[in-house]
């Protein structure tokens, strides 16, 4: 059964980044596009790499869509969904991701 999990608090993420939580046995990343409460959760890990750094990408915007780049290759993800733009088999997971009463929670 999955259950809503608080992370942190909103203003802890600063705006055009993420950071990584983990969430039960899962390490998340949450990211904050914008100077305002809508997040977004993903899985931290990069398939491509199986390594824990895309809480530490770059958000950008592509058809009207977020994505995150990989630091490492620069793949992107897009953050509604974790899709992978280059690669769709190599997609990854994402999380249902809110703001309650300043508190940033993602279910998992």
């Amino acid at each position: 059964m999955s259950q809503w999990t608080t992370v942190c608090q909103l203003n802890d993420i600063l705006p055009a980044t993420g950071v990584c939580a983990l969430v039960g046995n899962e390490q998340v990343a949450i990211f904050r596009p914008r100077n305002d409460d809508q997040v977004f959760a993903i899985s931290n890990i990069d398939p491509f790499f199986e390594a824990s750094v895309l809480s530490r990408g770059l958000i950008a915007e592509h058809q009207n869509e977020l994505w995150v780049a990989s630091p490492l290759k620069k793949q992107r993800f897009r953050l509604r969904d974790g899709l992978c733009m280059e690669d769709e088999s190599r997609s990854i997971a994402h999380y249902k991701a809110r703001v309650q009463d300043g508190q940033v929670q993602v279910k998992a």
